[in-house]
């Protein structure tokens, strides 16, 4: 016990100011700062002589610059001895804290002390200097972050000097602060992330040394002995506590009567007028719990409601077990205070200074209305105060494992772990030292330490722990009556230390009604419990990137070269009809950028030949090899493409499969079904020439080529299933001056399946009753042989700017060509002419608009009759003068060209404001075209001038949310250097005015640059939609054009530079012609229709990303995700350092079959400029089938068929045909309209949970009419035998065995056959039939392994009605 009073006293803090209390609630950001050493003469001469054994230390203190206050403890180093002369003194002594006042205005105050011995031998110390340290930059949300050292400068005088009103902020610039000339403090300052998992353990702004002891943590290791480097924490320890008992002298009916008596009589000394005892009520009787570390509550303590003795006797049932033991001698009533429940500390640690601490609070209430200052409307609450009244602490003795502790209670001024004033204690002047312990009153309980639980006594779920919020030191008032009284002897003052770890007593009344006024519902929001969140832990284990693509890649063999060589495959030529220069895709790429780009061969023709499909030669558990297959895949910012359906032609030399062996080609299918072998192959070319890049793109596609890999979705051309991915790399397009180049590649092609697995919960496995994590397993399916090619062609026509552009001269624009005004036609939309003569024009003749009325008009006086229904206004007005004419010539009335004419006059009068104003601005507005890509931020800078002869107040309107000013000085800095712009940068140069435009200041004739940045997440029609479950259009395509400019979609912005009086000075008008993008990863999920799908896709480590900047050893830059469609939920989860990232996608399914494609954009930088990888998720809704099943057992069940408008042949397609067969098994017809049943028959070979995919398919449109996604959840049977045999691993014929089985029928019986492992164990019977009681011998052929390992193999054996009567189990070790 006497460490925790001896820490507790030696850490009391000084509260922040109080208005710093009232400001919004922000993080603790915690740092390290390592007080090097001091150099100069910072101790005067006249010190030196005057003292003798001088010693030096330094002081540090947090000060609030704005209010003028200092807070938290002052803490100090280790004394130094000083040398004559004056030399450095080295400290070396980290100092660590935490604090959420992240303001420039909190600093931290250095001071410099000097202590010897004065003649008489009295100790003295004298100031010798101090300095001012910052924390926080000018930015409040940007902590300094350097971690080089820096030298503090040291003033004159005492840190006391800051409490003058003449010193300003900044205070290190003012008149009044002397510098020491020569004298500076070395020290390092940076954030200290390793200190957030103790923050626990220390109350903010508590300034701690590493060196010092924190109660909690482990010591450190080595020598150096500093333990918050890296923090270790202790193993907590559990405890509970029952049968609590206070006891309150001389009784509980006493002690509250005084304490309602002295409340009444403080209330009237305070002059709020009289209050009826009688009418003050105790609402309740509240006990508070936690563990304190000396320094601070470790958690949040536990809030738990007391009631009397008698109360529990009276309500108590007969079923309860338990008797309550009474805690007082006396004959009276109610004589104690009872808690009915268990009260569980898991937090508690073996570790002398950690104690726990009872706090009794009693909660008071007077109906509204008995004070004449109160009004009758306000609430019951209104007048509800909570006080302390006594409080104990108890320091457990962690040797003993359970036993009974009588505590005596604490009151009166001595301090306390809530700082505040407590109820009075008796007057113990006369009494023993015995009856001192009884007179406050005494706690009485039951204690046991352990992680054991008991049913019998449950928790009181009143408060949890890791809950935090922003402590009130302000009860809640009403606007229409005066606060609460607080009673004088009860009173705390507003301003209590209260840290991070240290809870207020408002804090916790929770159990009052409601306050209806709207000060107490703001009052109550601010202060509502936050729960802490918990570091992320994904439900699904996370998809790591690069798992879709992770297929090796390699060169084909020599055997499957000559194969290749020999079917006839068109050949590569270059642009001199010469075959192009293969390569090796095993040899390593060197790229030399500026070779590629002094090419004389600008247009380079990318040519993708698919040659054939290979099966594997572990592929032989029995699944149908596709007979014809498509392929899906996007490069560079081309459109996504989809091939058409290739056949699968065998080759008769490729005999069985073997390991690399070439089995299929690939031959395009014609219209009607039919495919010549005499034209194998098939290929796609892509022109990327000056014509298709931008300026300055060239260099951008060449860094694609070589860092990039091309991801090929593989499809089945029948069932319009996925096959599989495959991955290859495209560094050997790289021509490198060459004039073409190709190489060959055999790429696996890797499925990734999801398997659930059994849905368990389990407290000890994950804890939280989480469910067990999805499986990804990855098969591969096949091997793709394909070529790449790369062949050069000279630019046909001069491209202007086809190189690169000066970034200097693309990144900045201009208005000095709109200064003038150069003439025009009022009527005339179009780009101004040069010359100032215009030629005059009938009205009439280029407004439409007024034609139209002088039409609309001649009708009116005409009146009804049948007019011409030309939609051109102009015809129409011509063919009524034509009329008029023939009118006039045969001497109609001419008032209708009168009447006319007023109509054009009025008309010219509305108009020539708005036409005159409409031209004059096209002198100060300026046209530039800008080039945008999904999710990369286009900077650029719009030189402003100000053509007045006087200052204005500039305000900049802009109508796209996309188009943005760059506001941030540090973020402006950080594009212009990406840029390689040199122009100025000026800090604060717009005025914020929250949600309003933002304003900058002029001066006459004045040029600033103006930044800003345009950023789209919006995919629009950029995100086409691939074609990969239906093929509708089966077309043979030689070549891909490039993508055309007029397909691709074009936004506009238009930024108005208002001055004071609000007349625009300059306007810009952007035109923004958006680009397709690089697409980096494709991911596909199947998921059931109208439900959640919820994925963590886990980031490999950051610098293996293409293009990731070098950062400092052992940090990871902040990872940022957005997303193309905003009804996604896409973010990242705050990791510990070194941990892996993962990106946390939540996608609403759609109807089934609807496919949902979006893009998710992650930056590794801050400002999200420029993406680190953009990946395509498609999602596709499918209709889900629930089945519960046995393994090896047949589960019959049917699904609805429901005709379209037209009769449909159709077929069934499952992913998995071993498992699941349908009836009809082949093609069949669906009638229009009609509703037909499919039968479905499962047999899981083995138990589990996962997904089969049943596709119904047009077979002669090769479209997709039906989709399910079958869900099995599958159990295994009860295994009755279990076998061992070993094998020997390697080629072979395989091993014939025998095993019996006897029939436990009377009768005789036919039983099927059946193994989880078809392709490793065959039957010689499929079936058998064995007479009553009788034994029969079963076959088996177990296949030849290729691999040393174990192999557990399970026999079905089931009934005619293919249920399963016995399961067993053979162990198969191949050696």
């Amino acid at each position: 016990m006497n460490d925790w009073h001896r820490i507790f006293t030696q850490n009391v803090l000084v509260p922040p100011h109080p208005q710093r209390a009232r400001q919004p609630w922000k993080e603790s950001t915690a740092f390290q700062c390592v007080l090097k050493w001091l150099d100069g003469p910072v101790i005067r001469q006249g010190v030196l002589e005057v003292l003798s054994e001088v010693e030096c230390h330094l002081r540090v203190s947090f000060f609030d610059v704005t209010y003028r206050h200092f807070f938290g403890r002052t803490w100090k180093t280790t004394v130094k001895p000083t040398k004559r002369p004056p030399s450095r003194i080295v400290f070396n002594e980290p100092l660590y804290f935490h604090t959420s006042l992240n303001h420039p205005h909190i600093v931290a105050v250095v001071e410099v002390v000097a202590e010897g011995k004065k003649r008489d031998g009295s100790l003295q110390t004298l100031s010798c200097g101090f300095g001012i340290l910052r924390i926080f930059s000018n930015q409040p949300d940007s902590p300094i972050s350097a971690s080089q050292d820096k030298r503090l400068r040291l003033y004159h005088g005492t840190p006391r000097a800051l409490l003058h009103p003449l010193l300003q902020d900044p205070a290190e610039q003012n008149r009044h602060m002397t510098l020491i000339e020569n004298c500076s403090l070395q020290y390092t300052l940076k954030p200290h992330p390793a200190l957030e998992p103790a923050f626990h353990l220390l109350p903010e702004n508590l300034l701690v040394s590493g060196l010092q002891q924190i109660p909690g943590l482990l010591p450190a290791h080595g020598e150096s002995g500093d333990a918050l480097r890296k923090p270790r924490l202790q193993k907590p320890i559990t405890g509970h506590l029952d049968d609590l008992f206070f006891t309150l002298y001389p009784s509980l009916e006493k002690f509250e009567e005084e304490l309602l008596e002295l409340h009444v009589q403080d209330h009237f000394q305070e002059g709020c007028g009289p209050l009826d005892g009688g009418a003050l009520e105790i609402l309740e009787r509240r006990l508070r719990v936690g563990v304190h570390n000396g320094l601070g509550f470790v958690q949040r303590p536990q809030v738990v409601v007391l009631v009397p003795e008698m109360d529990v006797a009276l309500t108590r049932s007969a079923s309860f077990s338990r008797k309550v033991v009474s805690s007082s001698k006396t004959s009276s009533g109610s004589q104690a205070l009872v808690l009915r429940s268990r009260l569980r500390l898991p937090e508690m640690v073996g570790h002398p200074a950690f104690a726990v601490i009872f706090q009794l609070e009693y909660v008071f209430s007077s109906p509204a209305g008995v004070d004449g200052n109160a009004a009758s409307v306000t609430s019951l609450s209104n007048l509800a105060c909570m006080h302390m009244v006594r409080w104990a602490v108890w320091n457990p003795l962690l040797e003993a494992d359970s036993g009974r502790v009588t505590l005596p209670l604490q009151g009166g001024i001595q301090p306390n772990p809530s700082h505040c004033l407590v109820y009075k204690v008796p007057s113990a002047s006369m009494s023993s030292e015995e009856v001192k312990q009884v007179e406050s009153g005494t706690l009485r309980f039951q204690f046991s330490l352990g992680s054991e639980e008991h049913l019998d006594a449950p928790t009181e779920p009143v408060s949890g722990p890791k809950v935090e919020r922003r402590p009130s030191r302000k009860p809640p008032t009403s606007p229409s009556s005066p606060p609460a009284p607080v009673p004088r002897v009860l009173a705390a003052p507003q301003n209590s230390p209260v840290g991070p770890g240290e809870f207020p007593l408002e804090a916790g009344i929770s159990h009052l009604e409601a306050d209806l006024s709207q000060t107490s519902l703001v009052l109550e929001t601010s202060i509502a419990e936050q729960l802490q969140e918990l570091p992320f832990t994904p439900l699904h284990a996370p998809i790591v990137v690069g798992t879709q693509t992770r297929s090796s890649a390699g060169q084909p063999s020599r055997a499957s070269m000559v194969l290749l060589q020999s079917s006839g495959f068109p050949e590569i030529l270059d642009a001199n009809k010469q075959p192009a220069e293969a390569v090796s895709a095993t040899e390593p790429v060197t790229f030399n950028p500026q070779k590629e780009e002094s090419d004389c061969l600008q247009s380079n023709e990318m040519v993708l030949q698919f040659l054939a499909f290979s099966r594997v030669a572990q592929d032989c558990r029995g699944t149908s090899w596709p007979k014809t297959v498509y392929f899906t895949f996007q490069f560079y910012r081309f459109p996504p493409a989809t091939t058409p359906r290739l056949q699968l032609v065998q080759l008769d030399e490729a005999g069985q499969p073997s390991s690399g062996a070439l089995t299929h080609i690939l031959v395009p299918v014609s219209r009607d079904g039919t495919f010549d072998a005499g034209s194998p192959g098939f290929q796609l070319r892509y022109m990327v020439g000056p014509g298709f890049l931008k300026p300055g793109e060239r260099r951008c596609f060449a860094r694609y080529l070589a860092v990039q890999t091309l991801q090929i979705d593989v499809w089945d051309g029948d069932s319009l299933l996925l096959i599989g991915s495959a991955a290859v790399q495209m560094k050997h397009l790289l021509r490198q001056g060459r004039p073409a180049v190709q190489a060959s590649h055999e790429l696996e092609v890797v499925a990734t399946e999801y398997e659930q697995d059994n849905m368990v919960v389990s407290g000890d496995m994950l804890g939280f009753g989480r469910v067990k994590p999805i499986g990804v397993h990855s098969v591969v399916k096949g091997r793709l042989h394909l070529t790449l090619a790369n062949v050069g062609h000279p630019c046909e026509q001069k491209v202007r700017g086809c190189s690169t552009l000066p970034p200097s001269r693309s990144r900045v624009i201009s208005n000095d060509g709109a200064s003038r005004f150069s003439g025009g036609s009022l009527l005339t939309t179009g780009s101004s002419r040069r010359k100032h003569v215009v030629q005059a024009q009938k009205l009439a003749d280029v407004d439409s608009e007024l034609a139209a009325m002088l039409l609309t008009h001649a009708r009116q006086g005409k009146g009804p009759q049948d007019v011409s229904r030309e939609s051109d206004a102009t015809r129409r007005r011509k063919l009524e003068r034509m009329r008029s004419v023939r009118l006039q010539e045969a001497g109609g009335d001419l008032g209708r060209r009168g009447t006319s004419v007023l109509v054009i006059a009025a008309y010219r009068e509305r108009t020539k404001a708005e036409s005159i104003a409409s031209l004059l601005s096209l002198a100060i507005t300026t046209e530039h075209t800008l080039h945008a890509t999904l999710g990369v931020a286009e900077f650029f800078e719009f030189v402003l001038k100000n053509p007045h002869n006087t200052q204005h107040t500039v305000t900049v309107e802009i109508d796209n949310p996309e188009l943005s000013v760059i506001v941030d000085s540090q973020e402006w800095r950080d594009f212009k250097g990406a840029a390689g712009l040199h122009t100025p940068v000026e800090e604060d140069m717009f005025h914020l005015r929250g949600s309003l435009a933002p304003q900058l200041y002029l001066r006459p004739h004045e040029t600033a640059h103006v930044p800003f940045k345009f950023q789209s997440f919006s995919a629009g029609q950029l995100a086409m939609v691939q074609a990969s479950p239906g093929l509708s259009n089966e077309k043979g395509m030689d070549a891909v054009s490039p993508w055309k400019s007029s397909a691709v979609p074009t936004k506009h912005a238009k930024v108005l530079f208002r001055a004071s009086g609000g007349k625009p000075i300059a306007v810009l008008c952007l035109t923004v012609e958006l680009q397709p993008h690089v697409v980096d990863q494709v991911f596909r999920f199947y998921h059931p229709e109208l439900s959640f799908l919820k994925k963590a896709i886990r980031l490999p480590p950051w610098h293996t990303f293409p293009g990731a900047p070098v950062g400092m050893l052992g940090e990871d830059p902040p990872v940022h995700v957005r997303c193309s469609d905003p009804n996604v939920i896409c973010e990242t989860q705050n990791v510990g350092p070194g941990e892996p990232r993962d990106i946390f996608l939540k996608v609403a399914s759609g109807p089934s079959p609807e496919i949902k494609d979006f893009f998710v954009i992650i930056y590794s930088d801050r400002w999200l400029a420029t993406p680190t990888q953009t990946w395509q998720v498609y999602l596709h809704s499918l209709q889900r089938v629930d089945v519960s099943c046995v393994a090896g057992q047949l589960t019959r069940l049917s699904l609805v068929l429901r005709g379209t408008q037209t009769v449909r042949k159709v077929r069934a397609f499952t992913s998995h045909p071993q498992e699941l067969k349908t009836d009809p098994k082949g093609v069949f017809v669906l009638p229009p309209r009609g509703v037909q049943d499919l039968h479905v028959g499962v047999r899981p070979l083995r138990a589990g949970s996962r997904f089969v995919h049943l596709n119904l398919v047009d077979v002669d449109c090769h479209q997709l009419v039906a989709s399910w996604l079958v869900c099995l959840c599958c159990r295994q049977p009860l295994i009755s035998k279990a076998f061992e045999i070993m094998l020997a691993a390697g080629e072979g014929k395989g091993v014939n065995k025998r095993i019996t089985y006897t029939n436990p029928y009377p009768s005789r019986r036919t039983f099927h056959l059946h193994s989880d492992h078809p392709e490793l164990l065959r039957f010689r019977e499929d079936s058998f039939q064995v007479g009553g009681g009788e034994t029969y011998t079963i076959g088996l052929q177990f296949a030849p392994s290729q691999r040393v390992g174990e192999e557990e193999i399970l026999i079905y054996i089931n009934d005619h009605e293919d249920k399963n009567e016995e399961a067993f189990c053979v162990k198969v070790i191949y050696q």
